[in-house]
């Protein structure tokens, strides 16, 4: 053992209740850091969960000027074989009036594919009450949120007419209900693409093509391609900023704020230090008149505040993993959007990206006790009473 990390031990061991404070201090800080950083990745996983990995990365619109896609069925072909898209779903949607007994309601009608629609948005598994594919062999028959049912009072098997200026009114048979935890809930509903084509009376013509692709951050990169071969698309960054602006804006304000908890918390291990120096002051004139150089000193006291900052992180992210993981395991009183627990993420490279920070913004607050230590005439330290 180098004779520096074996004195810096000694300091650190003689003075138990600084070196339990200023640990507990890191700790603590660590602790909330640790936590609060979990609690951000399971906040951001569940946003992508819930929005992002329900939504289509890209969407394909009409061109400028119309109204409808024609000759759809090339365009998908075409759009399938570029590399990183895995599904596509082209639809038709529109806004609708329904009437059941005395409630109305307006509300969108979005024409599917019902197996090409899942593929993209994963709709089957939102389903709470019913058959969702039972859209592809049952005519007339639509799917619903349960906000929209509850506000309706709609049951499996109801009939509700829909109808809209322009369009031909028919009536449709609810045939399932789903629940997404989102406001589209009571705002969107399924029919089969040929309902939609009959009842806004068009041709076999589409007005959007949903897609969903490997790699979700590629988006703008898809869509560009997409545009390049003459079709209007847009990623779901473009269409949905306000996702990412959220996670920027949460991002920023937890980085801050926890930024100067550990500023606040590097301040008690230069505490400790300077007061180490204070009482060491003989001892380090007696070093340096043995020949230790200033080199020699100031790592003695850099090996301290890296000590005493890489135990606070451990023993902080320790604790706060535990923590973190505690609060995720309990169970919510009530459903709030959707969430039956608070969402925790733990994730190791968190861990140690904390662990090495703390560490490394110790040994930064620890340059100026040590510089001050290694700075002291030994003549002068020795003399001192």
């Amino acid at each position: 053992m180098r004779y520096e990390l074996f004195i810096a031990l000694r300091h650190i061991k003689a003075r138990k209740r600084q070196t339990i404070l200023s640990i507990a201090a890191i700790g603590i800080a660590v602790m909330i850091l640790m936590v609060s950083q979990s609690f951000m990745a399971g906040f951001t996983q569940e946003l992508y969960d819930k929005t992002v990995d329900n939504l289509p990365h890209v969407v394909v619109s009409p061109q400028e000027g119309e109204e409808y896609i024609h000759l759809y069925k090339n365009i998908v072909n075409k759009i399938n074989n570029i590399d990183g898209v895995i599904a596509s779903s082209p639809y038709l949607t529109g806004e609708a009036s329904f009437k059941f007994r005395d409630n109305t309601k307006n509300a969108v009608i979005k024409g599917i594919i019902p197996q090409q629609e899942d593929a993209v948005a994963h709709t089957e598994k939102d389903i709470i009450k019913g058959d969702y594919n039972g859209l592809t062999y049952s005519e007339r028959s639509i799917i619903v949120g349960d906000k929209f049912a509850e506000d309706m009072e709609l049951e499996i098997g109801d009939n509700v007419e829909v109808s809209f200026p322009n369009a031909n009114p028919v009536s449709l048979k609810v045939i399932a209900i789903y629940d997404t935890g989102t406001p589209l809930d009571e705002s969107l509903t399924y029919v089969s693409l040929s309902t939609a084509q009959d009842f806004y009376d068009t041709e076999d013509v589409i007005n959007g093509i949903s897609l969903r692709i490997d790699d979700f951050n590629r988006d703008r990169e898809i869509a560009q391609i997409i545009e390049d071969n003459g079709y209007n698309a847009a990623g779901w960054t473009e269409n949905n900023p306000e996702i990412l602006r959220t996670i920027a804006i949460e991002t920023v304000s937890n980085n801050v704020t926890l930024g100067f908890i550990l500023l606040i918390a590097s301040f008690g291990v230069v505490s400790t230090l300077n007061m180490v120096v204070m009482g060491k002051v003989k001892e380090i004139g007696i070093l340096l008149a043995m020949g230790a150089t200033k080199s020699n000193i100031r790592f003695i006291f850099l090996v301290e505040s890296g000590i005493l900052g890489l135990a606070g992180a451990v023993f902080g992210t320790a604790a706060g993993v535990a923590l973190a993981l505690s609060i995720g395991s309990y169970p919510l009183p009530e459903d709030i959007y959707g969430l039956e627990a608070i969402p925790v993420l733990v994730r190791v490279k968190d861990v140690m990206a904390i662990i090495t920070i703390v560490f490394l913004l110790n040994l930064i607050a620890g340059i100026y006790p040590a510089q001050r230590a290694a700075g002291l005439d030994p003549v002068e330290a020795i003399s001192t009473r």
